[in-house]
């Protein structure tokens, strides 16, 4: 007597790499033009459900693979590019107006505002009546934010509540900003 067995075999499931590796291509495939975003979002779901490696393969065939050149390229005006958005930041930070940080032994807090109560009154739409704070706190400057509609950042950072700054930061109420310094 002889017995058959019969084994199921199913493809092997797609390997993360695999996967990133279409999600790759397709992200190169808009980055150069050649998918619409609609057709882009349409093909990651797709690419995310796949469960074998010809379904990522037909997602892929209309676009070309890696171009070291072209990546080169990309890379290297991306290079270019932020440099000269930092080299910008940075040559227009030296020419903020300091903003001097008050004595730590004054245990009352600097109220930044509009409103001439306030110990630094900024006069410029951008700015709220009462817009921020900055107290002495367990011996870190804290820059409080009180609720200010154009918002108060910290070198470039909106504030949400409170945020530890120090000399040097480059502090913005509104549109006005600073370059925090000590006396």
């Amino acid at each position: 007597m002889t017995s058959s067995f019969e084994f199921h075999t199913y493809p092997a499931r797609l390997s993360d790499a695999e996967r990133d590796k279409a999600l790759s291509v397709l992200r190169d495939g808009v980055a150069m033009g050649r998918l619409s975003h609609d057709t882009f979002v349409r093909r990651m779901e797709l690419a995310l459900a796949a469960r074998r490696s010809d379904e990522l393969a037909a997602l892929t065939a209309d676009l070309p693979r890696e171009n070291r050149f072209a990546r080169m390229l990309f890379g290297s005006v991306e290079a270019v590019s932020g440099f000269t958005v930092r080299l910008r930041r940075a040559w227009q930070a030296e020419r903020l107006p300091k903003l001097l940080l008050p004595h730590p032994g004054n245990g009352h807090p600097l109220r930044i505002g509009r409103d001439p109560a306030n110990g630094l009154r900024l006069n410029h739409e951008t700015v709220s009546r009462v817009h921020a704070e900055l107290r002495r706190q367990g011996g870190l400057w804290v820059l409080r934010d009180l609720g200010s509609t154009n918002g108060t950042t910290v070198n470039g950072r909106r504030v949400i509540g409170a945020a530890v700054v120090r000399e040097g930061d480059q502090v913005g109420f509104g549109r006005m900003a600073f370059r925090l310094a000590i006396d």
